[in-house]
């Protein structure tokens, strides 16, 4: 049961309305050229939310965006729309770390492209795991995924992009 592949590449903004990976990737460098003497980061993480469809247990899947200038605000994006049965917490867990990963692995080039080798930025992949409830023993195995794939990890209760941004559009 999933969605379009046109669905799950459209992006939300609070600010700019919705958007394309293209579209998202250009208000990013200009966000960051703003102050080009600011540190960022940024900041994927996905959080999922069950429901009952067709009396089937389905998690809608939100992934979220946040580019954060240290000290001084920021923007986030966020994508809704893919829909998976429900399996297990840990097949949900891996689900949420794989689309962020997925998303970083098409977002980063096309963001080192657009600023030229400029890194004024940190990227981190946000897990919504944590010390405490079912997920803590999932802990080593999600953020081992993240760090294997070349990124920084964060868990709760630092893990705010999964836990809060994309939580708040599941």
């Amino acid at each position: 049961m999933h969605t379009t592949n046109q669905a799950r590449f459209k992006f939300h903004s609070p600010t700019y309305g919705n958007l394309n990976l293209a579209a998202v990737t250009n208000h990013i460098a200009t966000f960051l050229y703003e102050d080009a003497g600011c540190h960022y980061r940024l900041v994927i993480g996905s959080d999922s939310h069950e429901r009952v469809i067709a009396g089937q247990k389905v998690a809608n899947y939100v992934t979220a965006i946040v580019v954060h200038r240290i000290g001084h605000g920021g923007r986030y994006f966020w994508q809704n729309g893919l829909k998976l049965p429900v399996k297990s917490l840990r097949d949900k867990i891996y689900q949420e770390t794989t689309l962020s990963l997925n998303l970083a692995s098409r977002l980063v080039p096309m963001l080192n492209n657009k600023l030229n080798g400029s890194k004024n930025w940190e990227l981190e992949i946000h897990i919504d795991v944590g010390q405490s409830g079912p997920t803590r023993a999932m802990i080593r195995e999600v953020v081992g995924m993240v760090v294997g794939s070349g990124y920084t990890a964060r868990t709760k209760p630092d893990s705010f992009a999964a836990s809060k941004v994309a939580d708040k559009h599941t």
